[in-house]
């Protein structure tokens, strides 16, 4: 039997099953299809919230440490692995930002490189990028990930840990229940115990923790993207207007999102989104006209109220643990929220206050709003 069983292969699930590996215990992860394939591959890969000074403070607190694991972390699994991560530290240019003051106080609070920038400074650095209204922000620190490539790497180094069982097409059905204490789970290919379970379902969550009466306010929210497939170079850093980005891959590839919508399941792509898409592309970058979309695909976020993922024990059972809801942002936090978690489990002295995403009863009654 294993020390840790973990619902949920993608980022958040595969980063606590590598941070309870290295601390030397025995891990199960069971995922319904193939690791990294569902929200963690279908997002952009930037290393912040997008409008990090709009957040609350928690959230603020988790992205920071997590946005100074990453250039640590993709280094080790390209060592390990082979797989490059493709971290890229190369800044982001926010256009048409119309509370740049406030963004302005928030990083003088937090010391974090944030200036006002000219027209001619965004035409310098992006010259293909259309030129900025008036003035523009540029945070220089600012990293991506192309996470696939951090999803494969990851899969692929759990795979090679001799203290990691991983178990693909593992549908869970239920939970193993005795005296209020969740034992383990129930699956097609039977029953998998451990003495603590952690559910990283993502979208999901909500629909696995039903069947312990458990009422998870995370919902799953539609983005679709497109990326064209363009000569290397062409755009260098991500470029961030009016809530939507272009995100620079090194072989070229440049990734637009995203739409928020509310349709439940469903992850079916549409022409509306599609235009709406290279509208964005376009006036962002207006050579993109000469270049045709490669791909168009969409992916389930864990929304949740406020954007604050539930990390910690569920209450009213023993035993049962839950990481989700992370919204927009569970690339982004994946290193911060993971280790939160992970001391909780292990009994350590918490690297950063749990207290503001323990899934309290209040905090379970809130509005999915």
């Amino acid at each position: 039997m294993s020390n840790f069983l973990i619902i949920g292969g993608g980022v958040i699930g595969m980063m606590t099953a590598l941070q309870l590996a290295d601390a030397g215990q025995q891990v199960t992860l069971v995922e319904r299809g193939i690791c990294g394939q569902e929200s963690s591959w279908a997002g952009g890969g930037i290393v912040s919230p997008l409008y990090p000074w709009r957040y609350a403070p928690p959230i603020s607190q988790l992205s920071r440490w997590s946005e100074g694991v990453y250039p640590t972390l993709s280094l080790r699994l390209l060592e390990e692995t082979g797989i490059d991560p493709e971290y890229r530290q190369k800044g982001l240019l926010y256009l048409n930002v119309d509370d740049a003051d406030t963004a302005l106080g928030w990083a003088r609070g937090l010391a974090k490189p944030l200036e006002r920038v000219s027209a001619e400074f965004v035409r310098q650095k992006e010259p293909m990028v259309a030129a900025a209204q008036e003035s523009a922000l540029w945070m220089p620190t600012l990293g991506s990930v192309r996470n696939p490539r951090l999803g494969q790497a990851l899969r692929a180094r759990l795979l090679a840990m001799p203290n990691v069982v991983l178990n693909e097409g593992y549908e869970v059905n239920s939970f193993i229940t005795h005296d209020q204490q969740v034992l383990g789970v129930a699956t097609a290919q039977g029953e998998l115990r451990a003495e603590k379970v952690v559910v990283c379902g993502g979208a999901w969550t909500a629909r696995l923790l039903e069947s312990l009466t458990i009422r998870l306010p995370v919902r799953p929210v539609k983005g679709q993207m497109i990326a064209y497939q363009a000569p290397p170079g062409l755009v260098q850093r991500v470029v961030l207007k009016d809530g939507r980005y272009i995100i620079p891959r090194s072989d070229g590839l440049l990734l637009v999102g995203s739409t928020l919508e509310e349709a439940g399941f469903d992850k079916a792509t549409d022409s509306e989104a599609l235009a709406s898409l290279k509208q964005t592309a376009e006036s962002i970058v207006p050579g993109l006209s000469d270049h045709l979309v490669a791909y168009h695909w969409a992916g389930l976020r864990p929304g949740s109220p406020d954007g604050i993922p539930f990390i910690g024990a569920l209450p009213g059972w023993s035993g049962v643990y839950v990481n989700a809801g992370h919204y927009r942002n569970g690339l982004v936090l994946a290193p911060a929220s993971t280790h939160v978690l992970v001391d909780q489990l292990l009994g350590r002295e918490p690297l950063i206050d749990p207290t503001p995403f323990q899934p309290t009863v209040d905090r379970l009654m809130t509005d999915l709003a």
